[in-house]
């Protein structure tokens, strides 16, 4: 996240917004709203994760336009409460950022994208990996959904913003690498230890918030 207005030229930036429009129309197909509107919980989770994100996305370092430097936090959204919901939460603590004016209104679909669709996809495509692969102890789930696909996630998101950034002609490579790139690792880390963290908390006293965990699965 950090896009800044005039970033990225007008194709980019219709780009990003059809990915942003297709993505957002099928996670609105995928939401089951009747279910949501019968489960208090289920709401109070998703627009309590929106708030959450909406200030927690304050905090944020960087020098150069676009490389933005903060916790995502999407990824035990994400596990509370499936891809789709996540990425309606995201939107909405995306809204309250550029209320408070961190972000512009016109990069909205771009920071949309990197900051909240590109975490959200991959933490749901490493759970259904770890689905897959039935593991039977629930360290899996904590470690690698938690832990690992945080930081995972937060690394295909840099590398997103940067890809664009890249093919738009903002920045050259080696100024990316020079200045993003190289840092990523030490991204991860902060990523992954407060999601898994969070994701470690609620597996103990809340399973029942993550709508991704199969507790029947682990023994």
């Amino acid at each position: 996240m950090g896009m800044t207005d005039n970033l990225l030229p007008t194709s980019q930036w219709l780009i990003t917004l059809v990915l942003f429009a297709l993505i957002l129309v099928r996670a609105l197909r995928v939401i089951d709203w009747q279910a949501l509107r019968r489960d208090n919980a289920l709401q109070h989770s998703l627009f309590g994760a929106a708030v959450v994100l909406g200030f927690l996305w304050q905090l944020r370092a960087g020098i150069s336009p676009g490389l933005a430097i903060h916790v995502f936090g999407i990824t035990v959204v994400t596990l509370m409460l499936g891809w789709a919901l996540a990425v309606v939460a995201g939107l909405l603590a995306l809204v309250i950022t550029v209320i408070t004016g961190r972000e512009p209104l016109l990069m909205f679909a771009a920071n949309g994208l990197i900051t909240v669709m590109v975490p959200a996809l991959v933490s749901h495509a490493i759970m259904l990996w770890e689905r897959k692969r039935n593991f039977r102890n629930f360290f899996a789930y904590i470690f690698f959904c938690g832990f690992f696909g945080a930081g995972i996630a937060v690394a295909a998101a840099g590398l997103v913003m940067c890809l664009l950034l890249w093919t738009s002609g903002v920045y050259e490579f080696h100024e990316l690498v020079h200045e993003y790139i190289r840092y990523l690792p030490l991204f991860m880390i902060p990523e992954g230890f407060v999601n898994g963290t969070l994701v470690t908390g609620l597996m103990v006293f809340h399973p029942d918030r993550l709508t991704t965990l199969d507790q029947r699965r682990y023994r």
